[in-house]
C-alpha cells in the first residue's frame, strides 16, 4: 500500500500575503502551479508575472524529496508510466491541501511535465473541483480513474501545450494522452517547435488567452 502523502503548507509560494488570502480568494480564482520531476515550488512561480493577473497563484512543492531542492509527485518508474496507485496518493495530497485553504471563486490547475500529469489525474478523480486545466509537456497516466466515464460527457476544457519533438516524454505516452484528451475533454492543443521539454513566452501567451476565455 502506498503511504499517504502531504503537501507542506509552509513552503507553498503565494502571490498574495497570508493575511489577504481569504478576502482575495472570495472574489478571485485560484491557479495552482505544479512543477515537474526534480524541480521545486519556485520554478513555475517564476512565471507568475507572465500569467493572467486575475488569479491568486499558489505554487506547490511535490511531496517526495529526491534530493536537496529536488522533488517529485510520485516515485521513479518507467518514463511517463508511473504507478496509478502512487499518482492517486499524490492527488489525494493535493485535495487535502485544497481543503485546507480558503475557498476560492474557482480553482484551475497548471502543471509542467510530471506536474502536467498531476493536473489530468486530479481531473480524473474530481472534475467538479476544477474550472480549467493547463497541461504543459505532460501526459495522462495509464489505467482507469473514478471519473473517466463521466468525463466522456462533461468534456471540461483542457489546454495541452508541447513541442512535437519533446525529447523527454515517450511517444507511447503522447499517443495515450492524445487519445484520452480527445475523448474526455474539450481540448485546446498547441505545438511549439524548438522549445524541447520547456515552456516558451509564446506558449504562456496562449495559456493566458485560454484561461481568460474559460469563463473563470
Amino acid at each position: 500500500m502506498t503511504a499517504s502523502l502531504t503537501i507542506d503548507p509552509s513552503v507553498v509560494v503565494w502571490s498574495v500575503p497570508e493575511h489577504a488570502r481569504a478576502k482575495e480568494l472570495a472574489t478571485r480564482p485560484l491557479l495552482v502551479l505544479m512543477h515537474g520531476r526534480g524541480s521545486h515550488e519556485h520554478d513555475l512561480f517564476a512565471l507568475a508575472p507572465m500569467l493572467s493577473p486575475q488569479f491568486v497563484i499558489a505554487a506547490l512543492r511535490a511531496p517526495l524529496e529526491l534530493g536537496p531542492g529536488s522533488y517529485s509527485w510520485f516515485p521513479d518508474g518507467e518514463p511517463a508510466r508511473p504507478s496509478s496507485v502512487a499518482a492517486d496518493a499524490a492527488v489525494q495530497a493535493l485535495f487535502d491541501w485544497l481543503d485546507s485553504v480558503p475557498s476560492a471563486v474557482s480553482v484551475s490547475l497548471l502543471g509542467f511535465s510530471q506536474g502536467g500529469a498531476m493536473t489530468l489525474h486530479a481531473l480524473r478523480h474530481a472534475p467538479e473541483r476544477f474550472s480549467s486545466l493547463v497541461n504543459l509537456a505532460g501526459f495522462v497516466i495509464g489505467g482507469d480513474a473514478p471519473a473517466d466515464h463521466s468525463l466522456e460527457t462533461l468534456r471540461p476544457p483542457v489546454f495541452w501545450g508541447r513541442d512535437l519533438a519533446d525529447p523527454v516524454i515517450p511517444a507511447e505516452a503522447i499517443a495515450r494522452t492524445a487519445q484520452w484528451l480527445l475523448s474526455h475533454s474539450t481540448l485546446v492543443e498547441r505545438h511549439y517547435a524548438g522549445i524541447g521539454h520547456s515552456i516558451s513566452r509564446e506558449e504562456l501567451a496562449d495559456v493566458n488567452t485560454y484561461l481568460n476565455s474559460a469563463g473563470l
